[in-house]
């Protein structure tokens, strides 16, 4: 039967925070906002419209979020194409050895889909079947529906899912959606089936152990 990984991005595969940080305090900055370290790190990894809400309440108005939104995506592409991304310890591993042992991939993110087409390029890694991103769906994480999306591009139900995330939203996302999960580092929480410090941490049986439970 046909299995699938589903990755999520910032955070998993890529260690992309700081040109997010970068993009959002310049960005926030130019229209006369200022942000804390702190205020960031909070929301990493949530849609722009829950983040400026978070930030600043009644304020942030569609048309406040489309505006500043856009002008912060724009800030990190360009981030990224000047600087490249880097690749978190073990993502190349697993995306490379999972390919060969013959399991269908996605990355299934958060992010505006230019971000992800844009950092998918500057990993050059290969492997990946589809890119499911913020532009696919109606609802983020914690909603389910970025990961049943990828399960049905890839043409796997999510019994045979198993969604890799560093965030509780994107656990939680996994759990309503039926799918099994890993979460990597400190911000996953302990609510994944498996929970690593590091890709590089997990065994070797891991994909293959949840899908077989």
């Amino acid at each position: 039967m046909p299995r699938a990984v589903l990755w999520d991005l910032d955070g998993t595969l890529v260690d992309s925070r700081e040109q997010h940080w970068i993009a959002w305090r310049e960005t926030m900055a130019a229209d006369g906002v200022t942000i804390t370290e702190e205020q960031f790190l909070a929301t990493f990894g949530q849609r722009n419209d829950a983040i400026l809400e978070a930030w600043l309440g009644p304020r942030a108005t569609p048309d406040y979020v489309d505006r500043i939104g856009d002008a912060k995506e724009r800030r990190f592409r360009e981030l990224v194409v000047r600087d490249g991304t880097m690749l978190l310890p073990g993502a190349a591993h697993w995306v490379r050895r999972l390919g060969t042992e013959a399991w269908a991939q996605a990355i299934a993110s958060s992010a505006p889909r230019l971000n992800v087409e844009v950092t998918h390029r500057a990993m050059e890694l290969d492997g990946f079947q589809a890119l499911v991103s913020a532009d696919d769906v109606r609802a983020g994480k914690p909603d389910p529906e970025v990961f049943l999306v990828a399960a049905r591009r890839l043409h796997v139900p999510p019994e045979r899912c198993v969604v890799v995330e560093d965030a509780v939203a994107g656990i939680e996302a996994a759990r309503r959606a039926g799918m099994r999960s890993i979460g990597v580092g400190d911000g996953a929480g302990r609510a994944a089936d498996v929970t690593v410090a590091s890709l590089a941490d997990l065994p070797e049986d891991a994909f293959d152990a949840l899908v077989r439970e």
